[in-house]
């Protein structure tokens, strides 16, 4: 519940009264373009805040963050969600990056592989071709399928930068969604692929990573290392957006919107 700070003035409730009105009053659409691994987030946030703001259509594209962050730059789309940090040269034309959640990346191999946990070492020599064999890093013995992301993917660039393999990965498959990463890891065995935290099933096994769950916990703790922010990108900050995108964005920083954040398995952020 609200506190009420001594000396305030009797025009709060009035202000309440206000802010009431002008949500009934709120309509329009917004658009957001981006980010495959945003797509559960995006959609949930979407429904809830229409729910809250009938006269409000909100649509969301999946594309891809590199997309998402050029729509907004030019002008197509009012947000772009991108699923890593901003480039600098994406900042210098003057996009903000507004991060609303933290997503852990996890690394998953089909549900037969008997590996359970891999250094950070391990896993760059996977990716980068070193190891081929999963007998090497206490597996049995069969060939590694390399599994990853589009060039275009938050989730690809932001698992490259942890591991600094920009650009060194030997993948045998690219996919272009996080759904297609999911289904191709668990169909093939000796699989291995990354996805965002929070489309884990059973289809596929999650490793540890330095003996670490890709757990919530132990990525605020730092111990789990594979974790990226999922950012909403705006053109110049969000005070300088229309009514309909800062009421948006005051959502998701407000506690219901810190619930969607957490309902989807993302971490929120303080703000």
């Amino acid at each position: 519940a609200p506190t009420t700070t001594a000396g305030q003035t009797e025009g709060t409730s009035e202000e309440a009264a206000t802010s009431a009105q002008a949500a009934a009053d709120l309509s329009g659409s917004i658009s957001m373009v981006g980010s495959t691994s945003m797509e559960k987030f995006a959609n949930a946030l979407s429904e809830s805040f229409m729910e809250k703001y009938p006269k409000v259509t909100v649509t969301a594209e999946f594309v891809g963050s590199g997309a998402g962050v050029e729509a907004v730059n030019n002008g197509s789309a009012d947000i772009g969600n991108s699923s890593r940090n901003l480039k600098d040269e994406e900042k210098a034309n003057g996009v903000a990056e507004n991060i609303v959640a933290i997503d852990g990346i996890a690394v998953v191999v089909d549900p037969s592989n008997t590996v359970e946990d891999l250094t950070k070492q391990q896993l760059s020599d996977l990716y980068e071709g070193k190891v081929t064999n999963w007998k090497d890093v206490g597996g049995s013995d069969a060939p590694v399928v390399v599994v990853g992301r589009e060039s275009g993917s938050g989730t690809r660039s932001a698992f490259e930068e942890l591991l600094g393999l920009e650009d060194l990965c030997k993948y045998s498959n690219e996919l272009d969604s996080t759904g297609a990463v999911m289904a191709k890891v668990a169909s093939t065995p000796g699989s291995i692929g990354y996805v965002s935290l929070d489309v884990l099933d059973d289809t596929v096994k999650a490793l540890k990573l330095e003996g670490a769950e890709p757990t919530e916990e132990n990525i605020k703790a730092g111990s789990y290392f594979l974790s990226r922010p999922f950012v909403m990108a705006t053109k110049g900050d969000i005070s300088q957006q229309n009514d309909l995108v800062k009421a948006l964005f005051d959502y998701i920083y407000s506690e219901e919107g810190t619930e969607i954040v957490k309902s989807v398995g993302l971490i929120a952020v303080d703000k």
